[in-house]
């Protein structure tokens, strides 16, 4: 079980850390509040795979990743990101999903005892992402805008679901109204 005073500790800090980077300013995601093409390079990331409904999963699962992330020497911080790996076709009681945070690549090893915690490569290429300002439950004509400007410009998904948390649960005193954020697919010509 989580300790709640380890969450507080680690939420409070995500936040002034992501503001101290300027990585809060509304402004600078504007040319996302329409679809976009681009280009990303691979990322290497620390990651914590969990199963089930992320509104049950997710605090855990971020808790966990944010206490290792703050262990690591030379990491900093950026906004944390999920990847679903099955959400269109299974409940949300069976969906995983891998929640992760960017690490440099100095990062080579984990602290000694940290379990459930893992470091990958994240491919990416040639991505398809739009920002989405608002509740997560809220986020579906938002994600099939997104897929009909993939079509749009002949391309398809070749990849996971990602969402980045530019703001949400847990980065200070925010309504589920402002929550933002990018959502992402690797995609690749037809």
């Amino acid at each position: 079980m989580t300790n709640p005073r380890l969450l507080a500790f680690v939420s409070i800090t995500a936040v002034l850390l992501l503001e101290s980077a300027g990585l809060q300013d509304p402004d600078q995601f504007d040319e996302l509040k329409d679809p976009r093409i681009a280009h990303m390079p691979s990322q290497k990331m620390l990651v914590v795979e969990s199963k089930g409904d992320p509104n049950v999963v997710a605090q855990e699962a971020f808790s966990r990743l944010f206490g290792t992330f703050f262990q690591l020497p030379g990491a900093r911080m950026s906004p944390p990101r999920a990847r679903w790996l099955n959400l269109a076709s299974d409940p949300r009681s069976e969906w995983i999903g891998l929640y992760g945070l960017p690490l440099p690549d100095t990062v080579t090893d984990l602290p000694a005892g940290v379990e459930g915690v893992r470091i990958e490569e994240w491919e990416y290429g040639e991505v398809a992402e739009i920002l989405h300002i608002g509740p997560y439950s809220e986020e579906i004509p938002t994600i099939e805008k997104l897929h009909a400007y993939i079509l749009e410009r002949g391309y398809v998904i070749a990849g996971p679901h990602e969402e980045e948390y530019l703001k949400a649960p847990g980065m200070g005193s925010i309504s589920p109204e402002e929550y933002q954020t990018i959502i992402r697919y690797p995609v690749k010509k037809k």
